[in-house]
């Protein structure tokens, strides 16, 4: 009798471990990674998506564009968060693994100038005096306020800005110094846009760039100024100013998706879900949503597999939302 109840214990005991194992392999999984400018749509996206799809795990990382792409070009992930179309190396990168992409414009931001709320002489960011500031020149020169503007106070200038592997950087200094990737290097630079705010809101003479979604949830802390281009007159960034595009630092933001991980049922589900969901969830998170037919674009560029991106492997300043449409539709 012992004998008896000791087989079915062990019997029992096999059945949970074969249950367990097969729960265990059933799980699935989603990797994103890139681009901290994309990360809260993302992550808004992926959370969703997993209430309804509770046996996929999504997660998604923040490496910065340029970070994000090595990985998405080595094979390691599977899709690519970016805050600005793919570069020539970035494609030959991907093309030497033999990784295909779909490049998906999922939404534009107005990337922000920000300052201090305690900073009273700074109320309108130029080009000019922006490059003057983040020029690779201006390193150990411009160090004070004064000597960017004589009216300004005679106190040392405190910089933040995003690190080199972010496609933030790779815009911003493309659009204010006139060469993607060329900056002074004396600044607290960072992946976490988070941190940057951190760093303007507690120093009255600092300033900084940062992704709009970062300054809308931190408005208390942080004071945005309106952006003075080449030949416009000082413009706020704002979901208006985008839409219409004369904010002269607002830009697209995409994922690139590997053809071969579309493969797998649970990123396709995942990507179909994105593009369903990222004009509601980009306007929860404070970025501006394109027109629907930008995503009736995308989703018939996924089922006609038009692999590759638009933008020739250039970084591309100004565009503006029917610009993208435009491109898109061309490909």
């Amino acid at each position: 009798m012992k004998l008896f109840k000791t087989r079915i214990l062990i019997s029992v005991t096999t059945l949970t471990f074969t249950l367990n194992s097969h729960a265990a392999s059933e799980q699935k999984s989603v990797a994103v990674d890139g681009s901290s400018t994309v990360f809260p749509i993302t992550e808004a996206v992926a959370e969703e998506f997993q209430k309804a799809n509770p046996t996929t795990k999504v997660t998604v990382g923040i490496s910065g564009t340029g970070g994000g792409f090595k990985k998405f070009c080595r094979g390691e992930i599977d899709i690519q968060d970016a805050s600005r179309p793919i570069l020539k190396e970035e494609m030959e990168s991907c093309k030497k693994s033999g990784v295909q992409y779909f490049e998906l414009p999922i939404a534009f931001d107005a990337l922000t100038v920000v300052v201090s709320h305690k900073n009273t002489w700074m109320n309108l960011a130029t080009f000019e005096d922006l490059k003057k500031i983040w020029e690779p020149a201006a390193q150990g020169k411009i160090l004070k306020w004064n000597e960017v503007n004589a009216k300004w106070p005679a106190t040392t200038l405190k910089l933040f800005g995003a690190g080199s592997d972010s496609g933030t950087f790779d815009y911003f200094t493309e659009a204010v110094v006139g060469k993607a990737k060329s900056s002074r290097g004396d600044y607290t630079a960072s992946e976490d846009d988070n941190t940057l705010v951190q760093g303007v809101a507690n120093d009255k003479n600092a300033l900084g760039y940062i992704p709009y979604a970062y300054y809308e949830a931190n408005q208390k802390k942080i004071k945005a100024l309106p952006v003075k281009g080449h030949s416009a007159n000082g413009v706020a960034p704002t979901s208006s100013t985008v839409k219409d595009g004369s904010y002269p630092l607002s830009r697209p933001l995409f994922i690139y998706v590997s053809a071969k991980a579309l493969g797998r049922a649970e990123v396709k589900a995942f990507v179909d879900f994105y593009l369903e969901q990222a004009a509601s969830l980009a306007e929860q998170v404070k970025y501006v949503a394109l027109p629907k037919e930008a995503y009736t674009l995308a989703r018939k560029h996924l089922a006609d597999k038009k692999l590759g991106t638009v933008y020739g492997g250039e970084q591309k300043v100004g565009l503006k939302i029917e610009e993208v449409l435009k491109k898109e539709a061309a490909l």
